[in-house]
């Protein structure tokens, strides 16, 4: 059983390719945010309900500040192959170990779901389900989406970007018509639509998130500066120096203009 900072995750094959690949990250100076990873065999461990197990993740998120974020890392998740975008479940402003335990054992279902196994049968991926979880400080999202560094809808080789107000599910939940900038590789933009962004999803004061009504004046109002666009189009650059050239699949975060590599993945196939 293994339970280790993200930046000294290196084995895909105990800790999942999330995880592996925020490790990676983490040791190249990318802004992903600190935490750490739970290999397979000891999240089989806590949902067994082993006391060693259990107790060894209190010391851990003890010495973390303010809400976690918890992620699926499962073994061939995240991988050139297979997404398993959708299938597995991510945990937002989880607060205090209780919840942290229920967020390891939700996750640890979701990988057993029908769903779940359906996809894995239909990508040809390992039957046996082994699920490593990510924990991490929480990003409280201003402004978050996900970015491609090749179109997966036309194949050009350009940065497309999406964007809504507060954390990432917007998008991932299909609850607004997110913006839209298309970038060359260089930066410079290519097109820039502004979607219609009338629901972001942000933190609850007492845990997990809600979705809240945008203001009026905001719903078509671009989210993203010139000056954010640049910061994005630079991870995209360091993103190439760090995991080779093969097209990436990013969700990002911007938190007081700060910017935070959330996930990194190979592109798999189209978003439309």
């Amino acid at each position: 059983m293994n339970l280790v900072p993200l930046a000294e995750v290196h084995d895909p094959l105990k800790f999942g390719g999330k995880a592996m690949q925020l490790g990676a990250a983490i040791r190249a100076g990318l802004p992903a945010p600190e935490g750490f990873g739970l290999d397979d065999v000891l999240v089989d461990a806590i949902v067994a309900g082993d006391p060693a197990a259990r107790s060894a993740l209190s010391e851990a998120c003890a010495k973390m500040r303010g809400p976690l974020a918890v992620r699926s890392s499962a073994i061939g998740e995240d991988s050139a192959g297979a997404s398993f975008a959708g299938q597995h479940a991510t945990l937002l402003n989880v607060k205090g170990i209780d919840a942290v335990l229920a967020a390891v054992e939700n996750i640890w279902r979701s990988g057993r779901t029908e769903s779940a196994m359906a996809y894995r049968k239909r990508v040809g991926a390992d039957s046996v389900v082994r699920v490593g979880v990510v924990i991490q400080q929480l990003v409280a999202a201003d402004v978050a989406g996900v970015l491609f560094t090749r179109n997966p809808v036309t194949g050009a080789n350009e940065l497309l970007i999406e964007a809504g107000w507060g954390l990432g599910e917007a998008i991932v939940q299909g609850l607004i018509i997110p913006d839209r900038y298309r970038l060359r590789r260089d930066g410079d933009i290519l097109e820039a639509t502004a979607g219609f962004k009338e629901i972001a999803v942000r933190l609850h004061p007492d845990g997990a998130t809600r979705n809240e009504p945008v203001a009026p004046e905001l719903i078509e109002l671009p989210c993203l500066s010139g000056q954010a666009l640049q910061q994005l189009s630079e991870l995209a650059t360091n993103c190439d120096a760090v995991f080779g050239s093969e097209p990436h699949d990013i969700e990002w975060a911007m938190q007081s203009e700060a910017l935070y590599l959330l996930q990194r993945r190979p592109v798999t196939g189209s978003i439309s």
